[in-house]
């Protein structure tokens, strides 16, 4: 499996299936794609939707058919909207065409719903945990141990989510071989360092620090 790093949040998986995660493209400043460059899709799936989370979701669906999956209220919006979509909450696991996606907690704001998750999707034997948005919480540790991720993404920007040093202790909790920081020098109000992170982990996991539009294999 292809993981592309797109920007912020956004990531793209390319297996069995093409899946976008948290697609903020327009207006993003850092990312490595434009929304013209999305030509096919599966499935779209959102953390929450503060506006560089669900980003282009929508457009995203309407132009390649994919189907959105979030938790209730942001699936249901999408719906209402002729969007095709998956609606789960927290602890549920939706299997669709092979792709499984299991919602998980976070510990952070939204609009609908009014709160934020994360996301366990499963494709090809391998297994992608995406912390959406999140402070640090004990509950990572249950994640890993119940769902044994293969890679993380983690947010690391220490304004709006974790600082370097409660990611470390995130990745401590969680026990996923292979971490990826996310969400940071987007805009200079979440300036961060990964460096800093991959200092402090040591030897605990691989910090995979990576630039938007670059890969990791699965």
């Amino acid at each position: 499996m292809k993981i592309t790093w797109i920007g912020h949040a956004a990531i793209k998986l390319e297996g069995s299936k093409t899946v976008f995660i948290d697609p903020f493209i327009t207006g993003n400043p850092v990312s490595s794609i434009g929304l013209e460059d999305v030509k096919t899709a599966d499935f779209v799936v959102v953390t929450h939707d503060h506006g560089d989370h669900l980003g282009d979701a929508h457009q995203i669906c309407k132009k390649t058919g994919a189907t959105l999956v979030s938790f209730y209220e942001i699936a249901d919006a999408a719906a209402q909207k002729g969007i095709k979509a998956e609606a789960m909450n927290v602890g549920g696991t939706v299997e669709v065409e092979g792709v499984a996606v299991s919602m998980v907690p976070a510990f952070h704001t939204g609009g609908l719903g009014g709160t934020a998750v994360g996301v366990v999707v499963e494709m090809d034997g391998k297994k992608i945990y995406h912390a959406g948005d999140t402070g640090l919480t004990k509950e990572m540790e249950l994640i890993g141990e119940m769902y044994t991720p293969d890679i993380g993404f983690l947010p690391i920007d220490g304004r709006f989510n974790m600082t370097p040093r409660l990611a470390a202790k995130a990745v401590e909790l969680l026990k996923i071989p292979k971490i990826v920081p996310i969400h940071y020098d987007t805009f200079p109000l979440v300036k961060s360092s990964p460096e800093e992170l991959k200092k402090l982990v040591k030897d605990a996991s691989e910090i995979l620090i990576i630039k938007p539009g670059e890969s990791v294999e699965l």
